[in-house]
C-alpha cells in the first residue's frame, strides 16, 4: 500500500479544494482556456526539469512509493500528476478567495 502514498496525498489536495468549485462557484473549469495557459507551462517546465535530472543521476523516485507507471522519461506517473493538481489546488483556492472577497481579475466583462 505504500506505493499509493503520494496519489493519496494528491487525492486529498484535490478534495481538499476542488469542493471550492462548487460550493463558491469559482468558476474555474468553466474558463478551461484560462485554466490551460496556467497550467501547461508549469507541466512542462517542471516535467523537463524532473526528466533532465532524472537523466543526469541528481535524483530519482523510490519505485516502492510511486505507482511505477512511468510517462516521459522517468517521470513517473504521480510526479506529473503532482504538477496538475498542487497548482489546480491553488488557482481553485485563489479563486474561492476572490469569489468571496469579490476581488476582480480585470478581465471580467464591463
Amino acid at each position: 500500500m505504500s506505493h499509493l502514498g503520494y496519489v493519496g496525498v494528491l487525492a486529498f489536495i484535490l478534495i481538499g479544494s476542488a469542493w471550492l468549485e462548487i460550493v463558491l462557484r469559482t468558476r474555474v473549469f468553466r474558463r478551461w482556456l484560462r485554466l490551460g495557459i496556467a497550467l501547461v507551462p508549469t507541466l512542462v517546465v517542471f516535467i523537463a526539469w524532473d526528466a533532465y535530472a532524472i537523466a543526469q543521476g541528481h535524483w530519482d523516485f523510490d519505485l516502492d512509493r510511486v505507482i511505477g507507471w512511468q510517462v516521459i522519461a522517468g517521470v513517473p506517473i504521480d510526479e506529473v500528476l503532482f504538477f496538475v493538481i498542487v497548482p489546480l489546488a491553488s488557482i481553485l483556492t485563489l479563486e474561492a478567495v476572490r469569489a468571496a472577497r469579490g476581488w476582480k481579475a480585470g478581465d471580467e466583462p464591463q
